[in-house]
């Protein structure tokens, strides 16, 4: 009988440490110290390990495939970096095979299951909504499969990411909004774990600091729905002391309070302005049209693509970049002209 080869899990068992340290000890990751790099690899020796990278580079040659993880496709910005995505791979010669996480952690963990069983030779994700552990994602890793996060991303992992400054784009909408005259602006939020969340949140209460606004814990709502902000917006407009305006984190929210708005009889910009976060058709289609921070999604799929490419072929390896993508406010019709 063949003598079984030794992987990188009995060095784990060996050392009494994971797969996933052994895994990137051997690959002189950052984040492994000198000392436990020095006695992951004095193991491996003595074991006879030896790296399966012919059978990896078969693999990549074989499959030449990337795998795309999105939380949902009917949205503007993650269609508009699909293109990109779909662009770029289509140039280097790589295939992509696009799964929907429909914002589920249990389906989540499905993909990134059949993207390691698939060997994909990469993984674009953003994360789902109901994302907040990360072991599948280090899973992908530990099986030797370049991965990159772009939009939602989990800091936790070190790896390439592409975001968009989600901070200076809040901060810019905030600031306009405030500059037309609106004094007290609701804010309509993802999930509080997400990143973009926590950075759009930050950027709407610096500029209210900015402009010594005060800040009201009663303003700010986790809504990120056009039907949830349908529901919420009525309640929020009969408060003894409603808003004059609203900054939503999407554009579908944004529509969902201009739609709740008018319902009220209440005039848009005139009565209350509504700023969104998205850009794309959506923003053009609703009555008024939409003011809204454009996020460029295509040059995020394109920049994230070619980073993980950049990984597969072995140019940036052992590189770590975090790319930021600027956004531009698009003034429109929900709010009023600054003075």
């Amino acid at each position: 009988m063949a003598k079984r080869q030794v992987t990188i899990v009995d060095i784990a068992k060996k050392l009494n440490i994971s797969a996933s340290t052994v895994s990137r000890a051997l690959k002189n990751h950052p984040d492994i110290s000198k000392e436990t790099i020095e006695r992951v690899k004095e193991c491996a020796a003595k074991m006879n390990y030896i790296p399966n990278e012919m059978a990896l580079n078969l693999r990549m040659k074989r499959t030449n495939v990337i795998g795309v993880i999105v939380p949902e496709i009917v949205h503007y910005f993650f269609s508009s970096i699909v293109q990109g995505i779909e662009e770029v791979a289509s140039e280097e010669g790589f295939n992509v095979m696009l799964f929907r996480s429909e914002e589920s952690y249990e389906k989540e963990l499905k993909i990134t299951d059949s993207l390691i069983s698939a060997r994909v030779a990469g993984v674009l994700a953003s994360l789902s909504k109901e994302t907040d552990i990360y072991d599948h994602y280090q899973r992908i890793l530990d099986n030797d499969i370049q991965l990159v996060f772009y939009d939602r991303i989990c800091i936790g992992i070190i790896t390439d990411r592409v975001v968009v400054d989600d901070y200076a784009g809040a901060l810019t909408a905030v600031e306009y909004l405030i500059s037309t005259g609106c004094k007290r602006i609701a804010f309509y939020s993802s999930p509080t774990h997400l990143e973009i969340s926590k950075n759009r949140r930050n950027g709407y209460l610096d500029a209210l600091r900015k402009h010594k606004l005060p800040v009201d814990q009663e303003l700010m709502f986790v809504c990120d729905t056009r039907e949830a902000a349908m529901e919420l917006t009525p309640k929020v407009l009969a408060m003894d002391n409603p808003p004059d305006a609203f900054f939503a984190i999407n554009d579908h929210t944004a529509t969902g309070i201009l739609y709740a708005v008018k319902q009220t009889g209440l005039r848009v910009p005139e009565d209350i302005s509504i700023c969104g976060f998205s850009g794309g058709d959506l923003a053009l289609a609703c009555d008024p049209m939409l003011t809204t921070v454009e996020q460029h999604g295509y040059e995020v799929g394109k920049t994230a693509a070619k980073l993980l490419i950049d990984k597969i072929n072995g140019v940036t390896l052992g590189q770590f970049t975090n790319r930021i993508i600027k956004t531009k406010l698009m003034v429109r019709g929900t709010t009023k002209a600054a003075p």
